[in-house]
C-alpha cells in the first residue's frame, strides 16, 4: 500500500511540477508549485518522518507560498504572464536538470545509509541541538544554506511584485 501510495505522490508531484514550470500565468504557477511541495511533505509522511513533514508545510508550502502569492496579489498581477523563453535556454535548462537528476541519483545509490535503532525515541529537542550543532554529524551548515534560500526566495517575491517598475 505504502509503495502505491508513494507512486501516486510522485506522479502528482511531476505532473505538478512540470505545470508550474511551463504555465505562463504566475498565479497558476504558484498553486502548482504548492501542490509540488505538499507532496513532498506527503513524502515525508510516509516514511514516518512527521517532524519533516510538518517543516515542510509550514515553511515552504505555507510561508513560501503566500510570501509569492501576496506579492503578486498587492501587486494587481493576478494574470501576470511569464514570458516565453528561447528554444535555447530551454536546452540548456533541461540538459542542467537532467545533470543534476543523474547526480542525485548517483549520489543516492553510492552513498551508505546508516541504520538508526529505535528512531521513535528521539526527542525534538534532540532533533534541534543536532541541526545546530558544529560538531561531526552536525547539521548547521545546511540549516544556514536554508536560511539564505528563504532570504532568496523573499528578494525573488519582491522581484516579481515589483514587475516592470523595476526596469523602468
Amino acid at each position: 500500500m505504502e509503495r502505491i501510495l508513494f507512486y501516486l505522490i510522485a506522479v502528482i508531484m511531476i505532473v505538478f511540477a512540470i505545470k508550474a514550470v511551463s504555465s505562463r500565468k504566475m498565479l497558476r504557477a504558484v498553486i502548482y508549485l504548492l501542490f509540488v511541495l505538499m507532496g513532498v511533505a506527503g513524502l515525508y509522511f510516509i516514511v514516518d518522518y512527521t517532524f519533516m513533514a510538518a517543516i515542510q508545510l509550514a515553511v515552504y508550502a505555507g510561508g513560501v507560498i503566500v510570501l509569492i502569492i501576496f506579492s503578486v496579489l498587492l501587486v494587481h498581477h493576478i494574470e501576470l504572464r511569464l514570458e516565453v523563453s528561447k528554444m535555447s535556454q530551454r536546452i540548456v535548462s533541461g540538459l542542467l536538470s537532467l545533470g543534476a537528476f543523474l547526480l542525485t541519483v548517483y549520489a543516492i545509490f553510492t552513498y551508505e545509509f546508516k541504520v538508526v535503532e529505535n528512531y521513535n525515541s528521539i526527542e525534538v529537542s534532540e532533533i534541534g541541538h543536532g541541526m545546530l550543532s558544529y560538531k561531526a554529524g552536525g547539521f548547521i551548515l545546511p540549516f544556514e544554506v536554508i536560511s539564505v534560500l528563504l532570504v532568496a526566495v523573499m528578494i525573488g517575491a519582491i522581484i516579481i511584485a515589483k514587475g516592470k517598475r523595476l526596469e523602468q
